[in-house]
């Protein structure tokens, strides 16, 4: 392998590592991800978590004497809308460094997709020792 090639081999195996690294990080804080979203008058909140699946709901003792069963239900599914909505951006945005432009992320990580599927491995070059060179 001649050296030129050898080096060409080196600056591709290096740049496509440190993507691989910066996608890493970037999944590790989506997996960390948490939205919290809070009616205006500060009575209901939900948490969210990466996926936009549910980990807490938060009820101010008085929503049970200002709002009938039906309003509460509602402002409790706008909480959860609201908070998804800014995991989708929040995701998106980590997300769009590596995605290809005018590609929606949902066409990449469709329902239920694992991002870990996608992340690349860390290219091994091989030992300059014992090759023959051209």
């Amino acid at each position: 392998m001649s050296d030129e090639f050898r080096l060409t081999i080196e600056a591709l195996a290096k740049e496509y590592n440190q993507q691989a690294v910066r996608l890493r990080e970037a999944y590790g804080k989506l997996s960390e991800l948490t939205v919290t979203a809070e009616s205006r008058d500060h009575m209901v909140s939900v948490t969210v978590g990466p996926r936009g699946q549910v980990q807490s709901i938060k009820l101010d003792p008085r929503v049970y004497r200002k709002l009938s069963p039906s309003q509460l239900a509602r402002t409790i599914m706008e909480q959860i809308g609201a908070a998804t909505a800014q995991v989708a951006d929040r995701t998106k945005e980590l997300m769009a460094p590596f995605v290809p432009e005018g590609l929606p992320l949902e066409d990449v990580f469709g329902e239920g997709a694992s991002i870990e599927s996608f992340l690349p491995q860390p290219v091994k070059l091989p030992s300059a020792e014992g090759d023959e060179r051209g």
